[in-house]
């Protein structure tokens, strides 16, 4: 996706704060493997959905692509948009459909301008979960990502060296396959708005 040029508007404790560095969308696609831990009633089987009920809680780990989709500058340095991602959750549902998660994403490094590029960050996510069948899902959520950004360059490529960090918006949609009431894997498609130093895009 192409880099947002408009200068966004976050809130920072009870302030309204405007950055006037470019926004980036980061786009990950990842697959996880969950574990998920609930108590059932012994003289009621679980079905394979029902880890999900309220109280019960999970870990994730994830391994994914990610797409950074920034400018490279002038003159002629390699560059590459993706790197592989890995990321940590752990979450707790407080329903039969909602819950919250929090986890941490190394997004990786790209090589770009003559330098480096690399992100990761820690995201706080409202999660929901809607039954397609007894073993499928379908999986959304809604957050924010506190990323930390890291850009190194060649002078003469025009893009600006530099770190930078903040909060984003953060959304993603996916598909679970549960095979037991307590493993499941899932396919991902995610979205993390990041501030990157030097975007000449």
């Amino acid at each position: 996706l192409p880099a947002c040029r408009h200068v966004y508007s976050l809130t920072k404790g009870s302030l309204m704060t405007i950055f006037h560095h470019p926004v980036v969308r980061l786009i990950v696609t990842a697959a996880t493997l969950t574990l998920a831990a609930a108590a059932h009633a012994q003289n009621s089987p679980p079905s394979k959905t029902s880890a999900y009920g309220p109280g019960s809680s999970y870990i994730d780990l994830g391994v994914g692509k990610s797409d950074f989709s920034l400018g490279n500058g002038v003159g002629v340095f390699g560059s590459d948009q993706g790197d592989t991602s890995y990321s940590l959750r752990g979450g707790r549902y407080f329903s039969d459909n909602w819950g919250m998660e929090l986890g941490y994403t190394d997004f990786g490094s790209v090589g770009r301008a003559g330098g480096r590029t690399k992100a990761d960050g820690i995201n706080i996510s409202l999660v929901g979960k809607m039954p397609l069948s007894p073993a499928v899902n379908l999986l959304g959520k809604i957050g924010t990502t506190y990323s930390r950004t890291d850009v190194s360059s060649d002078p003469s490529s025009g893009v600006a060296a530099g770190s930078e960090n903040g909060f984003g918006l953060s959304y993603g949609i996916g598909v679970e396959y549960a095979f037991t009431p307590t493993w499941s894997a899932a396919l991902q498609y995610e979205s993390h708005d990041m501030k990157f130093a030097g975007d000449n895009k």
